[in-house]
């Protein structure tokens, strides 16, 4: 028997996915700028470590052809290097407002506007411009990007984990943020340094990513947990693992696991949702939360009066 399907919740978090990356540059400051004028909830974003322990915001681990330049205006014919074997000073020389034209990026995200001159923030940065943008309520989900398949491209975990912190206290920022990741060490470390801090516990079994590896005995993104110990449901492994809430991919929940996270107490937080249709669905299923690359369309469905 199907469980019943809850009721829609009053409020749902709305949260701009790296800031707004469907309407400006992804994970830079003019989007976090944007989604806060659209009215969002939370600004979800990634973070890396330089090689001269600067926090930086930023997805991917090497630098991203298809939207990055060099110095001289250069479009980077491969990936470049990676955060972590850069300081922050050469990481700045680089330019990311712009999607290379031609690519597969370019053809998602149409409607993203070119900028010139943008460059990789700092997190430190981000806080400050919220705190001059007087958005008080505006809180922070940040996800840390660290990798135990591929450890030689970022930081370790506690050396990641430490930093991050570290500058959540000195910008005052614990009591609005929340710290998410697929891989979970970084959580735990999270919940033994500053247990007052939400941790939010990603996961993902898509043929592109999949953390939660169902089929093998261990996942290195989850160990020491494994789905197969909690009778193969996210839920309770997330609860085991001490997270604040699930965040799974919007495709792959449903109803009966919303309503099994609910009952150990965990909120539901999806990524990323960028169809309408799809964002009332996840509305409709009962979900605390919605990551969208275009906030916008989020806050004209749930915040606009009737």
């Amino acid at each position: 028997m199907n469980a019943a399907r809850p009721p829609r919740p009053k409020r749902i978090d709305l949260q701009g996915h790296r800031g707004a990356r469907g309407l400006l540059p992804e994970n830079t400051l003019p989007a976090f700028s944007r989604a806060i004028e659209i009215g969002v909830d939370t600004l979800e974003l990634d973070c890396a470590l330089t090689r001269d322990r600067v926090v930086v915001v930023a997805h991917d681990a090497a630098l991203n052809p298809e939207i990055t330049r060099d110095a001289a205006g250069r479009w980077l014919e491969k990936s470049g290097p990676a955060i972590w074997q850069l300081t922050y000073d050469e990481l700045r020389q680089y330019d990311v407002g712009r999607i290379r034209p031609d690519s597969e990026y370019a053809r998602r995200f149409p409607r993203q506007q070119a900028l010139d001159g943008v460059r990789i923030p700092r997190l430190a940065d981000v806080f400050d411009s919220v705190s001059d943008a007087r958005a008080t309520g505006v809180r922070f989900n940040i996800e840390t990007k660290v990798s135990p398949v591929a450890p030689a491209e970022t930081a370790d975990p506690e050396t990641f984990t430490r930093a991050l912190l570290d500058v959540i206290d000195t910008s005052g920022m614990a009591a609005r943020v929340s710290v998410e990741s697929f891989h979970w060490e970084t959580l735990a470390l999270v919940q033994r340094l500053a247990p007052a801090i939400p941790t939010v516990c990603l996961t993902a079994e898509q043929h592109w990513t999949d953390n939660i590896c169902r089929r093998a005995q261990t996942s290195q993104w989850t160990a020491p947990h494994h789905v197969s110990h909690h009778g193969g449901s996210l839920p309770a492994m997330v609860r085991a693992a001490g997270g604040q809430a699930w965040s799974p991919n919007f495709e792959e929940v449903t109803v009966e696991g919303i309503a099994e996270a609910h009952a150990l107490a965990l909120q539901v937080i999806v990524w990323t949702v960028n169809d309408e249709h799809h964002m009332r669905r996840m509305a409709d299923l009962g979900v605390d939360g919605i990551m969208s690359d275009y906030p916008d369309a989020l806050v004209r469905l749930f915040r606009t009066p009737a």
